[in-house]
C-alpha cells in the first residue's frame, strides 16, 4: 500500500475512532503567550505560528476527546499553585463557552461517547502535579468538582508526600498521606496519573489504587533510558490494574540522541535567566540561535511508533494510549509537528501491521474504558464510605 494511500486509511480510522489525548498544555501557552486573552490566540483560525493547537488542526488531527492539562509550574507552592490551577480551569470553560460547536465540556465516558455522536470535541482537564492540592484532601474534591479528570500525582519536583522521577527521593515512593490521596481519588472518580512520577512512586500508586492508573503523557524506558518514561515492570502491571499507558512525543523522552541535546539547550536557557520550560517567543528565539550551532536530533512518527511497538508487546494493546504533550515542548518530531499529525502516527502503525481493531483501541476504546472503570469504582467506594479528611 502507498504512503498515500495509508495516510487515507489512517483519516479513515480517525473519523470513527478519534485520538484521545492524554495531555495538551493549551491553556498554560495561553497564560504565558496572551494572559487568557482567547481573542488575542483565536484558535478558531490558523494559530500555527504561536501554538500547536487550534481547532482546524485539532480536525484535520482526528482529534476526538483531548485532556487539557491545567498545569501550574512545580515551583509554584501552597496557595500561589492553588489559585493558578483555579485560573487554568476558568481558561478551559472558556475556551469551551467561546467555540461550542467544537468543544464540549465532559465529565464522564458516557460525555466523550456523546461528543464522539455529536461530532464535537470532547474537553476534559487534568491537574499536573500534586502540588496543585495545596495537601488538602478538600482542595482535591473541589478540582473534581469543578471537572478535573485525573491527577498528576507530582511534576518535576518531590512533593511532601510524592517522589518526582526527575528530582531526589524524600518518601521512597508514596508517603502515607499520597496513599490517602490515591484511595480519595478512587473514591471520587478521579483517574490517577503516573506520568512524571519516580519508579517507586509508580509501584505505590498501582499497588494501592483500586482504580485503573494513567500515564497520560509518558513512553517506554526501554526505548529510550529516560525517568519520565515507563520502564517494563510496571508496564507489565498495567494489564491487572486495567490501566493505560498514554505515549508521548517529547523528543528529549522518545529518541536517545536527543536527551543530551536538549539537556544543554536547557542550560543555554536558564544560563540567560529563562526557565528550562519557558516556550515563550523569547526563549524560542534563544533555543533557535543554539541550534543553529548545534543541530538537534529529530525524532519522527517512526520514534514514537517504536515505542508503541514495545508497548504494546509488554503491557497489552488494551492498555495503550496516545498523550502528546503539544504545547507543552518546545520542539516536536517530524510529522508529529503539531495536533494535525495523528493520522502520520496511525498511517505509520497501519505500515507496520497494526490492526484497524487494535488502532482502535489505541486511539479511542482504551482511554473511555480507563475513565468508565474509575467512575464504577468511584460508585462503589462512595457507597461505603465518605470523604476523608486526612491531614498531612
Amino acid at each position: 500500500m502507498s504512503a498515500a494511500d495509508l495516510l487515507g486509511e489512517a483519516r479513515e480510522l480517525l473519523a470513527g475512532h478519534p485520538v484521545v489525548d492524554g495531555h495538551n498544555d493549551l491553556p498554560w501557552a495561553l497564560r504565558e503567550q496572551v494572559r487568557y486573552d482567547l481573542a488575542g490566540r483565536d484558535i478558531a483560525g490558523d494559530q500555527s505560528a504561536h501554538l500547536h493547537t487550534d481547532i482546524p488542526r485539532l480536525r484535520a488531527g482526528g482529534v476526538g476527546a483531548q485532556f487539557w492539562s491545567v498545569y501550574v509550574r512545580s515551583d509554584f507552592a501552597g496557595d500561589e499553585a492553588v489559585s493558578a490551577t483555579l485560573e487554568q480551569i476558568d481558561a478551559v470553560g472558556q475556551l469551551i463557552a467561546r467555540y461550542p460547536g467544537d468543544l464540549v465540556r465532559a465529565l464522564t465516558a458516557d460525555d466523550m461517547e456523546a461528543a464522539r455522536a455529536d461530532g464535537r470535541i470532547a474537553s476534559l482537564m487534568g491537574a499536573e502535579g500534586g502540588h496543585s492540592i495545596n495537601n488538602s484532601l478538600a482542595t482535591l474534591r473541589a478540582l473534581h468538582h469543578l471537572g478535573v479528570r485525573y491527577m498528576t500525582l507530582t511534576h518535576n519536583d518531590t512533593i511532601d508526600w510524592a517522589d518526582s522521577a526527575t528530582d531526589a527521593p524524600r518518601h521512597g515512593g508514596l508517603a502515607d498521606f499520597g496513599r490517602e490521596v490515591v484511595r480519595e481519588m478512587n473514591r471520587i472518580g478521579m483517574l490517577v496519573d503516573l506520568s512524571h512520577v519516580a519508579d517507586t512512586t509508580m509501584r505505590d500508586a498501582i499497588a494501592v489504587s483500586a482504580a485503573p492508573v494513567i500515564f497520560s503523557h509518558s513512553s517506554a524506558r526501554a526505548v529510550c533510558d529516560h525517568p519520565r518514561n515507563v520502564p517494563d515492570d510496571v508496564l507489565a502491571l498495567l494489564p491487572a490494574n486495567g490501566g493505560v499507558a498514554m505515549a508521548t512525543f517529547v523528543p528529549k523522552f522518545i529518541l536517545p540522541a536527543a536527551v543530551e541535546w536538549t539537556l544543554a539547550a536547557d542550560e543555554n536557557l536558564r544560563a540567560h535567566g529563562f526557565h528550562h520550560l519557558d516556550t515563550t517567543p523569547e526563549a524560542m528565539a534563544l533555543h533557535r540561535a543554539f541550534e543553529a550551532g548545534r543541530p538537534r536530533p529529530v525524532a519522527t512518527a517512526a520514534t514514537v511508533a517504536d515505542h508503541l511497538d514495545h508497548m504494546r508487546e509488554v503491557a497489552g494493546v488494551d492498555h495503550i494510549g496516545i498523550g502528546g504533550d503539544f504545547d507543552g515542548t518546545a520542539f516536536t518530531p517530524a510529522g508529529l509537528d503539531d495536533v494535525s499529525g495523528y493520522p502520520n502516527l496511525i498511517a505509520e502503525l497501519l505500515h507496520r501491521g497494526w490492526s484497524r481493531a487494535d488502532l482502535a483501541k489505541l486511539t479511542w476504546s482504551n482511554a473511555v474504558r480507563a475513565l468508565r472503570d474509575a467512575e464504577a469504582v468511584a460508585r462503589d467506594l462512595s457507597a461505603t464510605r465518605g470523604p476523608s479528611n486526612a491531614v498531612l
